[in-house]
């Protein structure tokens, strides 16, 4: 076409740039595209040169991540005090979520939680003898995810708290997790007021017997990943949507229950906490995850992660190929609806590993499997879509087994690779709880966060220096 054709010829538009540019047009009659497209992120030369000459190398052993992943399967086979249970657990030590953190840059909510630990495990008497104890050097702390571990929110697990064991029955690794406590007030948000404590004793003392007799009842266990890909069916994502997932755990162990428990009254008491907390199934959801992740650790050059996760100051990964190495950065605000009373100036920064759902490929990569879901973090139905679409830009491949509806029962986006988010400068989107940044407050919302972009940057280099 020569150039003075293109006074004669109608105007189409494709931009890719700023989308006031569109807007303009739009406004003008002028047929515009929008295409949401970034430049790559700009990582070291070096560290690019080095990937390019190894991308068969990473190819070969993303493929072999990914088929670890695919075959796991996840079961629920029982319960233990978490002193008895995790490995190099002791009775000084408190598990938090994220990467490693020292007590003096802890997050409001994370302090709020161990203040609430120290009194449960009965080494306080009040908020401040427990914050004083915490900061005195004689309490350890480490991430759960350095113990075979994870914890929603704040994440704390202390050493008498009654944790789910989860087996991959494929690699025999275990992972293990503490007990829903519900919404709102609760130790993981960061509360750790005395009816705190009081619902914590309960679950130890009282739950904690009952569910642990009845799983052991059962003699396989309960397959966790038959009942994900089920609870996406009917509406779940399993991070912050679980009513459908919880509904099938209390089908699958109100027998059990019934059977095992003696007194009638303790039974009932047990499966209405179950039902009355839509989100009890996160917390089996969220070990299912770590324990088919963990499986892939170690190949070499596998630029996959196996762990995404956050503790209310810095959001860490880590990556298949690079060993137990952390790669951090800030953690940001999630955008949320927030409760009457409250607005962003109060959330604090993302918090918990429940993120391993993201990584597992479930969460906000399978949020268009539920569109109610929308009504609680905010967007519409054709988001939830959007969200989902766009993960499966920055993934290895999609799961066999779990299966978005809404997509024509599309497989999720999983395993999420270093190297498309850097290619394509597009992050994890994960959707979560809202903490009060001040200790002892709660939740004060819900909404969407995406990862920020330094712990990629950061990853990738570290590859490229192991690969070369």
């Amino acid at each position: 076409m020569a150039l003075l054709d293109l006074f004669t010829q109608e105007i189409q538009v494709i931009n890719t740039g700023m989308t006031a540019f569109r807007d303009d047009l739009a406004r003008g009659g002028v047929p515009v595209i929008q295409v949401d497209w970034k430049p790559p992120v700009g990582v070291a030369g070096e560290a690019l040169d080095i990937i390019d000459d190894n991308i068969a190398k990473i190819t070969a052993a993303n493929e072999k991540v990914l088929d670890i992943i695919l075959k796991g399967k996840p079961m629920l086979i029982g319960m233990g005090v978490a002193l008895d249970t995790i490995p190099g657990m002791k009775k000084n030590l408190i598990l938090h979520s994220g990467p490693p953190i020292t007590w003096d840059r802890m997050s409001g909510p994370t302090r709020g939680a161990v203040i609430g630990a120290l009194i449960y495990e009965g080494m306080a008497k009040t908020p401040e003898e427990a914050e004083k104890l915490a900061a005195s050097g004689s309490i350890e702390y480490a991430p759960c995810h350095e113990h075979s571990a994870v914890g929603p929110m704040a994440g704390i697990v202390s050493s008498s708290m009654p944790v789910f064991i989860v087996k991959n029955e494929t690699y025999g690794n275990q992972a293990y997790c503490t007990l829903n406590e519900g919404l709102g007030k609760v130790l993981r948000y960061g509360a750790y007021g005395d009816d705190v404590v009081e619902r914590l004793k309960w679950l130890e003392k009282v739950m904690y017997p009952v569910l642990k007799k009845a799983i052991e009842s059962l003699e396989r266990g309960l397959d966790l990943k038959n009942m994900i890909a089920q609870a996406l069916h009917m509406g779940d994502e399993v991070h912050n949507r679980n009513r459908a997932g919880t509904s099938l755990f209390y089908r699958a162990i109100a027998p059990a229950v019934i059977r095992t428990c003696e007194d009638r009254a303790t039974a009932a008491a047990v499966l209405e906490f179950i039902n009355g907390n839509d989100h009890f199934f996160l917390n089996l959801s969220m070990p299912a995850g770590k324990a088919t992740l963990d499986a892939a650790r170690n190949v070499d050059g596998s630029s996959i992660l196996v762990v995404m996760a956050r503790n209310g100051t810095d959001f860490g990964i880590q990556l298949a190929g690079t060993g137990n190495a952390w790669y951090t950065g800030a953690a940001l605000v999630p955008d949320a609806l927030y409760f009457p009373g409250f607005t962003k100036d109060d959330a604090n920064p993302d918090i918990g590993d429940s993120a391993i759902t993201e990584t597992f490929g479930l969460g906000g990569f399978a949020i268009a499997a539920a569109p109610a879901i929308v009504q609680f973090v905010g967007g519409t139905a054709r988001d939830a879509i959007n969200y989902s679409m766009t993960m499966y830009e920055i993934t290895f491949g999609e799961n066999n087994m779990y299966q978005i509806p809404a997509l024509n029962f599309r497989g999720t986006p999983t395993g999420i690779d270093v190297t498309k988010v850097i290619a394509k400068n597009i992050t994890p989107v994960i959707d979560t709880g809202v903490a009060h940044k001040k200790p002892g407050v709660g939740q004060v919302g819900a909404g969407v966060v995406q990862a920020p972009i330094d712990p990629f940057m950061k990853a990738f280099e570290g590859l490229a220096a192991k690969l070369k």
